[in-house]
């Protein structure tokens, strides 16, 4: 890299840096998505061999940002009910959490655990039969959304979209029980 390409990157990062931040976060659902999505700007701004032939360099950085951010949405992720966990100050308490607190001697706890489980399998029956298949052989029997597919014959996507589907249904369903469990 020669010294006035250098120069040149480091003046536009000061330049717009703060403010292509803000564009992104703006845009994404959190600070670490945007600091990846604006590393992956600045990757690509720096391997840019013709810098100096922007007219607008701001335009240009705006554009692959947006380009990016539109990328991360396009990639089909699912959640994991496991992702939507509360934080205490000593730990995290997430969905297989619940179902393994120990109960032992809490009686409390061991029927909040049947009442957890008296809803979930509630909440599952209201599912789609496919659907429910596939969040309980991935959830429950951890099987890979892969060997779900596999097993079935279906598309990989269409297991991915049935278990975000399902995981968006039962989050909400079950969201009381996990406003019960933290209060």
């Amino acid at each position: 890299m020669t010294e006035q390409k250098r120069f040149s990157i480091t003046d536009t990062v000061q330049q717009f840096g703060k403010k292509l931040f803000g564009f992104i976060r703006g845009r994404v659902q959190s600070n670490e998505d945007a600091e990846d999505i604006l590393q992956d700007v600045w990757y690509q701004f720096s391997n840019l061999s013709a810098i100096d032939e922007l007219e607008n360099v701001s335009a240009w950085l705006h554009r692959v940002a947006r380009n990016k951010v539109t990328d991360k949405y396009r990639k089909k992720t699912t959640d994991a009910l496991e992702d939507y966990s509360y934080e205490t100050e000593d730990e995290s308490i997430g969905f297989k959490d619940i179902l393994l607190l120990d109960d032992s001697n809490n009686p409390e706890l061991a029927l909040f655990k049947d009442h957890f489980w008296n809803e979930l399998l509630v909440a599952l029956d209201e599912l789609p039969e496919k659907q429910r298949e596939v969040f309980v052989l991935n959830e429950l029997e951890d099987f890979t959304l892969q060997e779900i597919a596999d097993q079935t014959g279906e598309n990989l996507k269409t297991i991915i979209s049935r278990k975000g589907y399902a995981t968006k249904y039962l989050r909400t369903r079950l969201n009381d029980l996990y406003n019960e469990l933290n209060d």
